[in-house]
């Protein structure tokens, strides 16, 4: 992280950013990398509520298991996922600030977060890999970044710079042409990415997929069959926020 620090206080010291969440002048180094301040930084670390033990939503009762995942009649091609938090209040205010406000400094605390999550799998992982989930064909050339790819590039970088205990990256996945899943509902995204999903590389024997939004799962399912199809062993999931379901109990 030291070259991103170096980077990030240049650029901030030239073009002094704001925190994305209270707007505060970021002048410390440290906030600049990240585009947050201390303070609001503090707002959020992982949340230890109890989640479902497959999908990783939070869950509001003593449940092992969400509704929608205890109703679910096909067996899930993911051994588990872990959901950071919750698309709402000021989370969701990061992430909107993150994909659509053009704080892409934020993508480097997320990424820390990731690296965090990657140890709450209560099952050992002896060499996993991080996976990213690919963007759709066109994307990258058509708003000139991705997100995910974006989070991917600054865990390469952890790494890189003696940040021994990150996984290292690797990208064996590629989306063939489909559209948006935003305005799609849970059948329709399913059918949507139904085969689109290829993995083009061996897959790593134990995979981290890694993702920024998890709504009804199809992506992080698709992706997940396709690394299974392609060798992988175990595949598990970390989404940094999830949409609320009418029923999570």
């Amino acid at each position: 992280m030291r070259v991103n620090r170096i980077i990030s206080f240049i650029h901030e010291y030239l073009f002094p950013a704001r925190c994305a969440i209270c707007q505060t002048v970021l002048l410390d180094i440290d906030e600049a990398v990240f585009g947050l301040c201390a303070d609001c930084a503090s707002l959020f670390a992982i949340p230890t509520q109890k989640r479902c033990a497959l999908c990783g939503r939070f869950l509001a009762s003593e449940q092992t298991y969400c509704a929608e995942c205890r109703n679910e009649k096909t067996p899930h091609s993911f051994d588990r996922v872990i959901c950071l938090y919750p698309y709402t209040g000021r989370y969701r205010q990061l992430l909107t600030a993150y994909k659509f406000g053009e704080k892409v400094a934020v993508g480097n605390f997320l990424a820390q977060k990731i690296i965090e999550a990657s140890a709450l799998f209560p099952e050992p992982l002896a060499k996993p890999f991080l996976v990213p989930v690919p963007p759709r064909q066109g994307k990258i050339k058509g708003c000139g970044w991705d997100q995910v790819e974006y989070l991917a590039h600054s865990l390469e970088r952890e790494r890189r710079y003696g940040a021994a205990a990150v996984p290292p990256v690797k990208r064996c996945l590629k989306r063939l042409l489909s559209q948006t899943q935003k305005h799609l509902n849970s059948r329709q995204r399913k059918a949507n990415l139904a085969g689109r999903i290829l993995c083009t590389a061996a897959a790593p024997q134990q995979a981290i997929l890694f993702d920024d939004v998890y709504t009804t799962g199809s992506t992080m399912e698709s992706c997940a069959a396709a690394l299974k199809k392609g060798g992988a062993d175990q595949v598990y999931g970390i989404c940094l926020f999830h949409t609320e379901l009418k029923e999570n109990t």
